[in-house]
This record gives C-alpha cells, structure tokens and sequence, in this order.
C-alpha cells in the first residue's frame, strides 16, 4: 500500500530543500543587498566628490540662492551633478533613487569633503618629496619694449646651502640658458649670513665677477625685522607681547572655547545694533577669532593687537566663564589673565602699539608692492618718521582720553591717575617712539648706498 504524500509534507520538503540551497541563504541575500548598496553609494560619492573638487578648482560659489526641486538653477555643485545625470542615466537613476540618508550631497558633506582635500595637499606641498635641497630661482629683467618683467626661472638641484653651491648652481642655469652672469645688474635675498655675508656671502661671490651686480635686501622683510628689534628693546612692549600671546592660548585653546568666544561675540553686536551704536550692512560687524602674532611678519602682530582690543569684552565674559565653570590648572591660568588684561598698563600699551604699527604697518604694506623703487621707499620712510615724530609730540593727550572711554564703556575700574603715573607713561610712549625713529633711521641709513652707487 502507497503512502499519500500530504501538503504538510510537501511544505517541509520544500523547507529542507531550501535549506540545503545555498543561494537562497538569508545571509547570502543580505550580503548580495549590502554589497550592492555599497557600490551604488561609492558610485554617488565618487560624482559628489567630483563636483566637489570641479567647483574647488575653478574657484566659484556651491551652493546657490534657490535649490528647491522647482527651481532653475540650484547653484554650481547641484547644476554639475545633474549635467552628470543627464549623459549617464544609470548615474541620474542612482541620485532618484536614493535613500535620503545616502545622497551625499549636503552642505556638510560637501564641506567634509574640501576639507579632507585641503588636508591632503597641505600635507603633500608641506614637504620636498625629491628629498633633496633646492634652490629657487627668478629672474628680474627688461624686456625689448622697455617693461620691467618678473618671471619664476626655475628650481636648482643644489648639494648643500653654502654660498658657492648656491652660486655655481645660479651659472650653471644662466649658462645653460645662453646667458652672461656679468650682464647681471642687480641680485636680491634674505638677511641669511651665506646669502649677504660682506667677503664669503653669495652677493660677495657674485660681485667679483660682476661687479654691477648690487645686492638689495628685501625692503619689507628689512623694516620687519627693524621694528622686530625696537619693540624687544623695550621691555614693557616686549612683557606685553609676552603677555598677549600667554592670553590667547588660554583664551582660544579649545574649540568648546572658541565657540563661547564666538557666541559671546554675536551676542555683543547684537546688543550694540539694538542700541544703535554700530551700523548694519553687507560685510560689517563679522565674528572673528583672537589672531596669533608671527615672529618674522610685523602685520601679523597688528592683527593680533586688533583682534583683541575689537573682542575684549567677549574675551574678558569667555575668561570669567572659565573661572567659574573650569577646573585644575585652566581656572588658575584664566584668573591671572583676566587680572593682566584689565589693568591700566595692559591696555595702556595695548592702544599704543595699535597706533605705532597701524602707522608702519602702512610702510610695510607699501614696501610689497611689485614696482616699488628705492627712491619712493626713502619716500615712504621719510613720511613714516614725521607721522611717528608727530606721535610722539602731538597724541598723548588723545591716546589718554582714548583709553579712559575704553574702560568707562566695558565697565572697568580705572585706577588714579597721579601725576606720577603720567609721568611715567609718558616716558614711556617717548621711549617707544624713540626707539622705532632711531632703529628706521638705521634702515635708511643702511639703504642710502644703494642709491648713490
């Protein structure tokens, strides 16, 4: 007798075979789903990134004013992708078909994106991948309808920095190039003892074969490095600068702090257009953050002087937020600061130095320029001094008054002022002064030959 197969037989029959099928298996089905999810997503990202770097490289806008689905034109990142959808439809049916949570196509994204970028090619161009030291060379000359013309030469392979390498590698180019070293009339580098050495330096080297070849220090890096040594020679500016960066290591350590710096900031402006005491417009009233001064760049330290004295009250709000709610060593370093930077000899020489390299920071400025000749430099200078002589007799009164508002508007107690203190402050704008007068006039001095010969 036959035995009936019945459907529940039939029905865990197919289970088992199921079971033994491999193909059918559920991990194997998600990791066909997975796997082909990731390509779809690496295939959008990839286009993303290209629109990314397109926008980046020819220096335009991303996003634009409208980028709803009905608008005409979505801006320059969203226009790439969508030309890119239309000569690839399998690209256009990937972006319709996404999940929100994979388009990449965000603002934030494509930020990520830029900055991971930027990462990589500082991280590349901040080193030499020859391994190998080289020398730069550009070329200063004439051309036949008389224009002064400024062309980069070329880099040159050199076996060490010393001025007779650094000189057989400079013939070495002009001669392979058909040009005469002793047509040289002019040559110019850093301050760097192999470069301006009297007897051994590569000038030295250079004009005794020709000797019409003069050697011209930069003008800019000159006076930096001038007003570098007078405000050492000072010490209250030097403690102040001492002081300054000390302050804003503590005061921007962190992004946390930056952040409550920031918003401290947007809440002073805020307060001050309610009161009608600052004007609205396109480009004012911008949050910034506290600047960093550099050793060899004189406008940097005017930067960082100026940061501080336009965000001194949210800067001063940031510290006694961090004496309350910080702990350890950090409440112990913001106390002291906020100690220093409200005392009259802070901000006293805080606004002095802001009107010394305001006024010299216009020479350095000027100094920079591409078709800046000697004689208008001597010019430049010569004005310099009068404005800083004119400082020195004319400004203590309004520097005074200056600083007087300053403490009055944030607040601040402003201690007796004997006359022995004015006295003493007043030695000292003299002493300041002086120094930058002498050590400019030092400059010029140094500078003079240059025209004579």
């Amino acid at each position: 007798m036959g035995i009936e197969c019945t459907s529940f037989h039939k029905i865990a029959q197919k289970a088992y075979d199921d079971l033994l099928n491999d193909a059918q298996d559920i991990r194997n089905v998600f990791e066909k789903l997975i796997e082909e999810d990731r390509k779809n997503n690496r295939l959008r990202l990839m286009a993303t990134i290209f629109s990314v770097r397109w926008c980046a490289f020819q220096a335009v806008p991303f996003r634009g004013h409208d980028e709803s689905s009905d608008s005409i034109n979505k801006g320059n990142f969203r226009e790439m992708l969508k030309a890119i959808g239309f000569y690839n439809n399998e690209m256009k049916e990937l972006f319709r078909t996404a999940p929100k949570y994979a388009l990449y196509t965000s603002p934030s994204i494509q930020k990520e994106i830029l900055n991971l970028i930027s990462t990589r090619v500082k991280r590349i161009i901040s080193r030499d991948e020859s391994k190998k030291e080289q020398m730069s060379i550009v070329l200063r000359y004439v051309n036949k309808d008389g224009v002064l013309v400024e062309h980069f030469f070329g880099l040159v392979h050199v076996p060490n920095t010393t001025s007779q390498s650094l000189k057989n590698g400079i013939y070495s180019v002009l001669s392979h190039n058909n040009l005469d070293f002793r047509s040289i009339r002019g040559q110019g580098y850093d301050g760097a003892s192999n470069m301006r050495g009297r007897f051994k330096g590569l000038q030295a080297l250079i004009s005794k074969d020709s000797p019409y070849a003069y050697y011209i220090h930069c003008f800019a890096h000159r006076l930096q490095l001038a007003l570098m040594a007078a405000s050492q020679g000072v010490v209250a500016v030097q403690k102040f600068f001492t002081k300054l960066s000390f302050f804003i290591n503590v005061a921007s350590a962190s992004s946390k702090r930056t952040d409550q710096l920031r918003d401290a900031q947007a809440e002073k402006i805020a307060y001050m257009i309610s009161i009608d005491e600052l004007e609205t417009g396109k480009g004012l009233n911008q949050i910034g953050t506290l600047q960093r001064a550099g050793d060899t760049r004189w406008s940097s330290h005017l930067k960082s002087v100026s940061s501080l004295i336009k965000m001194f009250s949210p800067t001063c709000e940031v510290l006694l937020k961090i004496i309350e709610e910080g702990t350890g060593s950090i409440t112990g370093d913001a106390d002291s600061t906020y100690e220093i930077i409200t005392t009259f000899e802070f901000v006293f020489v805080l606004h002095l130095v802001k009107e010394i390299m305001e006024i010299t920071d216009l020479l350095c400025q000027a100094l920079q320029i591409q078709s800046q000749d000697v004689c208008n430099a001597l010019k430049l200078v010569a004005s310099t001094k009068e404005l800083l002589q004119k400082m020195k007799d004319e400004r203590w009164d309004g520097l005074l008054s200056l600083i007087k508002s300053f403490f009055q508007d944030r607040e601040i107690d402003i201690p007796d002022l004997s006359s022995a203190y004015f006295s003493i402050g007043l030695e000292l704008l003299r002493s300041i002064a002086i120094i930058h007068l002498n050590i400019i006039t030092e400059w010029i001095y140094f500078t003079k030959p240059l025209i004579v010969n």
